[in-house]
């Protein structure tokens, strides 16, 4: 445990830091699923709209430093892919 004041601190601005990057770790998951129930259930229009939100949500995180850039681009790259190829795949 701190033994000095400002460890003391320290270690509750760590605590802070990482109660704030707990949730928006989450949300970052939790849109990426969105996007990925709305595929496999097959509404295009609304797997469209979850990637948009998704992407600020990953963006915004990365940009925090929540999650390093590159694992953000990757992640939503993959997610746009994904929702790409189901709108390819749907005949018009």
């Amino acid at each position: 445990m701190a033994q000095h004041r400002s460890a003391e601190k320290r270690a509750r601005q760590a605590e802070k830091r990482r109660e704030r990057n707990r949730g928006v770790r989450s949300r970052v998951r939790s849109s990426t699923r969105a996007v990925r129930a709305a595929l496999e259930s097959g509404d295009l229009a609304a797997a469209q709209t979850q990637l948009r939100t998704a992407e600020q949500v990953i963006r915004r995180a990365a940009s925090k430093g929540i999650v390093k850039k590159t694992t953000a681009s990757r992640t939503v790259s993959r997610l746009a892919k994904a929702v790409h190829r189901a709108s390819a795949a749907r005949p018009a």
